[in-house]
């Protein structure tokens, strides 16, 4: 331990912790741009400079380890000269940036604008003159990047090169000059770009947004030919809340389904459905390439962002993913063909929506083999944030709201789909039923497979069951999964079956849920405290196997027949092949 004065107040920190980090455990806040915890340490934004005794100049806290050498030394984290060279900072960044505050996709949750704010920082300032100025690059399905409200963070390298090891953004050319774009300057689209959105994530600007399909959902709502029905993801209403000021981690399923049905669906329904269906499909095939010596390990598929990284990274691995679509896709299909049967609706006049908490799911809506009725199985995905956009503009107090339920009959899901919102929540769905499956369809089989739950990267486990091992893994981001299927080639693990996300964390740290500021991304895990939702609804749902949920059993019953069979894969399964983007 060592010995400090911050701010005069004698402090006992570990050695080898930040200036940052010490301030903080001691209750003092040191405002940060470019700093992400174990993500994006590289002290270039200078927001963080502190005086510190001894020092020459002064120093950037977020970079600084505290030493045996520091021993007794002052730090002043607020002091004039500090706060004027934050103020000067500012100004320099204020000074190559557009402006636009009024109608900035990020008014209001822009860290930029909110340390201005904090600081007394005009927009006008002594720096004004020369600025660049670029082209907005809309090329990508799911998002754009206006480098014209840049300031240079690398944020989003850092997501995509650290926690995603892809790498196709970086920063091109130098000094003034210098600005983040793809090689060469192509354009984000043709690129391997995943579209998972963690670079938006992170972005503490307006400089990445998705693409806001907003205006389209509005447009079919209000079209007296089109019935529009909405379909909501697990992980939504874990996130959703904290747009409206609830503590990160609420369950808003009631008040989520209430907006909406103000909004003007005429149908709103549960991803959960799909997640259902997914499992019986998944498991089935799981259980079939076991008994019958097919290509394993199987992969699932729910994830877009992993799909077309393994299509475009680890094309060799395609004869292992499972060939069942994602939940939503799923939903998407059974709407535009049993439920439209159903109701008498033919489905061309139908207008699928969905809400997700992620901006691949936007890039997976077009994919191939994607449209079981003869029309597109899902026609707009909107993100987390698109939907509180919605709801804000709708005018609902959504706070307000009574609590509602989803409309059936694809508005039930048992509990083991909700808990697909989190890193390990397919695999331990999908052994709930495997498992029951294998030894007898018993209904002493267990219910939780806590193993495969967290939020580690990298996760394994191996399972006894009817008189056989089953090794699974689990993965999270793809930097990870990377790690995990070259030990799969090389032979260095054998499993049997994996799930991969490509947002660490899972889909409850989607690139498309609500933005959460560096100041509190650094200090808490949003994942875990996100995570933790989902897992509770699980604890009180009365159904927590797929296979239990009589609406499940009524659409084999009249319309699939069997998990597997024909009319299934016509339905609930698609096709991969190898991607041809640059790498």
């Amino acid at each position: 331990m060592v010995n400090i004065k911050i701010n005069g107040i004698e402090c006992s920190v570990e050695e080898g912790t930040t200036i940052l980090e010490a301030a903080r455990k001691n209750g003092i806040r040191i405002p940060t741009l470019c700093w992400l915890k174990d993500i994006n340490e590289i002290g270039a934004c200078r927001i963080c400079m502190v005086e510190m005794t001894g020092a020459r100049s002064l120093v950037a806290s977020c970079m600084y380890p505290i030493s045996k050498f520091d021993e007794g030394k002052e730090i002043k984290t607020n002091s004039q000269t500090v706060r004027d060279s934050r103020k000067m900072t500012l100004e320099l960044l204020l000074s190559n940036h557009k402006k636009d505050c009024l109608y900035c996709s990020r008014s209001g949750n822009c860290e930029l604008q909110a340390l201005c704010k904090e600081l007394g920082v005009e927009y006008e300032s002594a720096f004004d003159g020369v600025k660049n100025e670029y082209d907005i690059d809309y090329s990508a399905v799911h998002m754009y990047r206006d480098n014209n409200k840049c300031i240079n963070c690398r944020r989003c390298v850092a997501a995509c090169t650290n926690v995603q090891g892809i790498g196709v953004i970086g920063a091109n050319y130098r000094g003034f000059k210098s600005t983040i774009g793809s090689p060469f300057d192509m354009d984000l689209a043709d690129t391997s770009c995943v579209s998972c959105g963690q670079c938006i994530a992170v972005c503490p600007t307006g400089a990445l947004n998705e693409k806001d399909d907003t205006d389209k959902v509005w447009a079919a709502i209000n079209d007296p030919e089109k019935v529009v029905v909405v379909q909501t993801a697990p992980a939504v209403r874990a996130s959703l809340g904290e747009a409206f000021g609830y503590p990160m981690g609420t369950d808003v399923e009631g008040k989520l389904a209430a907006s909406l049905h103000r909004l003007g669906f005429d149908a709103a329904f549960d991803t959960n459905f799909g997640a259902d269906l997914t499992i019986m499909e998944e498991a089935n095939e799981l259980l079939d390439r076991v008994k019958n010596n097919g290509v394993l390990p199987m992969i699932t598929s729910c994830s877009p962002g992993w799909i077309r990284y393994c299509e475009a990274y680890y094309p060799e691995m395609i004869p292992n993913l499972s060939s069942c679509k994602s939940p939503q896709q799923m939903t998407g299909a059974i709407i535009k063909t049993y439920w439209a049967k159903k109701m008498n609706i033919d489905p061309k006049n139908i207008v699928s929506v969905s809400v997700m908490p992620c901006t691949a799911k936007k890039f997976e809506i077009g994919r191939e083999d994607q449209s079981a009725s003869g029309y597109p199985d899902l026609d707009i995905s909107i993100t987390t944030r698109e939907l509180a956009k919605m709801i804000n503009e709708a005018g609902l107090c959504f706070n307000e709201l009574p609590d509602e339920e989803f409309d059936n009959p694809m508005g039930n899901g048992t509990g083991a789909a909700v808990i697909f919102g989190a890193t390990g929540g397919v695999m331990e769905a999908a052994l709930r039923t495997a498992v029951w499956k294998l030894t007898g369809e018993s209904n002493d089989a267990p219910l939780e497979f806590k193993e495969v739950r967290g939020v580690e990267g990298v996760k394994t486990a191996t399972y006894s069951v009817a008189g056989m091992d089953i090794t699974v893994a689990v993965v999270s981001g793809l930097a990870n999964a990377k790690v995990l299927l070259d030990k799969v080639k090389s032979g260095e693990l054998k499993c049997t079956f994996i799930e991969i996300m490509a947002c660490p964390g899972g889909c409850v740290n989607g690139g498309g849920q609500v933005i959460v500021p560096a100041d509190v991304r650094n200090f808490t895990d949003i994942r875990a405290e996100r995570a933790k939702a989902l897992y509770h609804l699980d604890d009180g749902r009365k159904l927590r196997r797929s296979h239990e949920s009589p609406d499940i059993k009524e659409v084999y019953d009249n319309f699939l027949g069997e998990p597997g069979s024909h009319k299934a894969h016509e339905v609930l399964h698609t096709s991969y092949k190898a991607s041809s983007l640059k790498k």
